[in-house]
């Protein structure tokens, strides 16, 4: 038997956002009609990681794989999910679980960041606008680092004036001290780009502090963005994580590689030669 698929998600407050974990759930199982998916939340809400571990061995799974629905490895999701996986394994011994690496920060989600911003604006406006993204801050320096590499990927290639990476908490720069950086290198059009995957407390948190900086900065007209949602770009994400477990696929962090896939502006870069040009001592060529 196959080993079934559970999708691990941080949880929601919301009934918004806890809805739309279950919608990703469904795409997933639908692209993946062979195979049973279930999902499962860490925290916050339910349906919780033990639920979901034992209704797949109920339906007969032994072996179970997961992808962790959370766009940066830090280190309390990555100690809630095992701490959770760890205890199942307790209560049934003999059950295998293999573990994709996170979502990261992928090329198609970026292209659903880019599509939010075409919801607001039209592209001859954007090398006139700043773009503020706001990832969830962490204590975890490589954590906070991803948001930052989102940040600069979503500005290459797209037009766009300036993207400033800032997170909702617990890290700096914060939501206003994006918008401050964004309004001191002149632009009067800025965008709040959340970079999380569904609604809940923290994209209401940044749509409050966005619209609370709006109110004392009226020349500044600032528009706010959506999440990423649970939409098929999502779902092929986790899809492809899924597959990297047997498809012997040990790449190292690199989604974003110009030569290895295509982003806005490098499409001549992919399966490309690249020849080094520095001088060798030695006195026979190199070819490469």
């Amino acid at each position: 038997m196959r080993p079934a698929l559970l999708v691990v998600g941080h949880g929601a407050t919301s009934v918004e956002g806890a809805a739309e974990f279950a919608a990703l759930v469904d795409r997933v199982q639908c692209r993946a009609p062979y195979a049973d998916v279930a999902g499962g939340v860490f925290d916050l809400a339910a349906p919780a990681i033990e639920e979901a571990v034992e209704r797949l061995i109920a339906a007969g799974h032994g072996s179970i794989d997961v992808v962790p629905l959370v766009l940066v490895a830090a280190g309390r999701s990555a100690g809630d999910i095992a701490a959770a996986f760890e205890a199942a394994m307790l209560r049934h011994p003999g059950l295998s679980l293999r573990y994709t690496r996170p979502l990261g920060v992928h090329p198609d989600l970026l292209a659903v960041a880019q599509a939010r911003l075409e919801q607001l604006l039209p592209l001859e406006q954007w090398a006139d606008t700043a773009v503020v993204l706001v990832g969830p801050g962490t204590s975890d320096p490589d954590a906070n680092a991803e948001i930052a590499k989102a940040a600069r990927l979503l500005q290459e290639g797209r037009g766009i004036g300036a993207v400033e990476a800032s997170f909702s908490f617990l890290a700096r720069p914060s939501v206003p001290d994006g918008l401050d950086r964004a309004a001191r290198l002149g632009f009067r059009r800025v965008v709040v780009l959340p970079w999380l995957l569904f609604a809940g407390a923290l994209p209401q948190q940044i749509t409050e502090q966005a619209a609370t900086w709006a109110q004392e900065h009226p020349d500044v007209q600032v528009l706010q963005a959506g999440v990423i949602g649970p939409g098929e770009e999502l779902a092929g994400v986790v899809l492809e994580r899924w597959a990297e477990l047997d498809g012997g696929d040990l790449r190292m962090n690199c989604d974003t590689c110009a030569y290895r896939g295509s982003l806005p502006g490098d499409a001549g870069e992919v399966a490309a030669a690249h020849p080094h040009d520095h001088a060798h001592d030695h006195a026979h060529d190199h070819a490469h």
